[in-house]
């Protein structure tokens, strides 16, 4: 398998140097990039829910859609990301010029914008119109409004990665001390409080949702209408169709982690603690959303912890 995915790579780097005259540095970054999607689609992530290929005429739109979610799940810089976009559209062009698959799978792949990056957060009254629409759906006592609910207020409520939150088992819930326990990159685990709202979500989820769709086997803690972890993509599915009813254009699950990291700090926060909360390593991954918090007026409504 691995010898048949990379061959190739390499047939393909040798083409672009021997017949377009790419540059080393580039042939360089091309092939870096096109070994980890190798290795990824060897053995993609459980929770990413795409089979494994073992020759590229497998290869799939869902495998590439789910590997741009995977790297921006990761948080790496939109220009990275856009570069390995480059190398994966180019791949998958030589692929079926050669014969080897009958589509283009990246044919549809967009790169972000690679301007200086600002990260997109939404407004408070904004974020009030999308849990509006979450309150809504769990009034009617369904499970998945529930989850829903519990969902988008907990992601708000605590700024982790959606990768974060479907990890979450329910041991790493504690409602009395108001406190969830994720697992970040490196597998370093961190505590992020739970604000009011967020609790009283979960607690209607827990209590009259999850049961009903949940084997009691099952340890996740947000589950799938067939009561398996819900994956990232499903969210994502869920956050869009919540974004659409309240009018909300250009939303990603990261858009809410933006959001609470800018709302914290126009709320007074401290640039660490927000660090702390983000699961940051270095400050100053944190430092970027300085730039777009400014001072919030005495109207607005609480800090996303609170």
């Amino acid at each position: 398998m691995d010898g048949d995915l990379r061959s190739a790579v390499q047939q393909f780097l040798t083409a672009l140097e021997a017949e377009r005259g790419f540059a080393a540095n580039t042939i360089a970054a091309y092939r870096n990039d096109l070994e980890q999607f190798c290795t990824y689609v060897q053995s993609p992530p459980a929770e990413d829910h795409i089979p494994a290929i073992s020759q590229w005429s497998e290869l799939t739109e869902a495998h590439l859609s789910t590997y741009i979610l995977h790297l921006r799940g990761r948080e790496y810089a939109a220009s990275t990301i856009a570069r390995k976009t480059a190398a994966l559209k180019s791949f998958s062009a030589y692929l079926v010029e050669r014969g080897i698959t009958r589509i283009d799978a990246a044919e549809k792949l967009s790169a972000p914008r690679v301007e200086k990056y600002t990260p997109r957060s939404i407004s408070p009254s904004e974020i009030d119109q999308l849990l509006a629409q979450t309150a809504r759906a769990a009034a009617d006592n369904r499970p998945e409004g529930l989850r829903d609910q519990a969902m988008l207020e907990t992601l708000y409520s605590t700024g982790m990665r959606v990768s974060e939150l479907v990890a979450l088992n329910l041991p790493d819930v504690d409602l009395e001390r108001r406190v969830a326990r994720c697992t970040g990159k490196g597998g370093r685990q961190r505590s992020v409080p739970l604000r009011t709202s967020a609790i009283n979500a979960l607690r209607s989820y827990l209590d009259h949702g999850r049961p009903r769709i949940a084997p009691n086997e099952e340890q996740a803690l947000f589950v799938n209408h067939r009561g398996s972890r819900l994956t990232r993509q499903g969210f994502w599915l869920i956050l869009k169709a919540y974004a659409r009813q309240a009018g909300i254009q250009d939303i990603t699950p990261h858009t809410l982690r933006h959001s609470f990291a800018t709302h914290a700090l126009r709320h007074g926060y401290e640039l660490r603690d927000v660090q702390q909360m983000l699961g940051h390593v270095s400050i100053s991954t944190t430092q970027v959303y300085r730039r777009i918090a400014t001072p919030t007026p005495a109207a607005e409504p609480a800090a996303p912890g609170e």
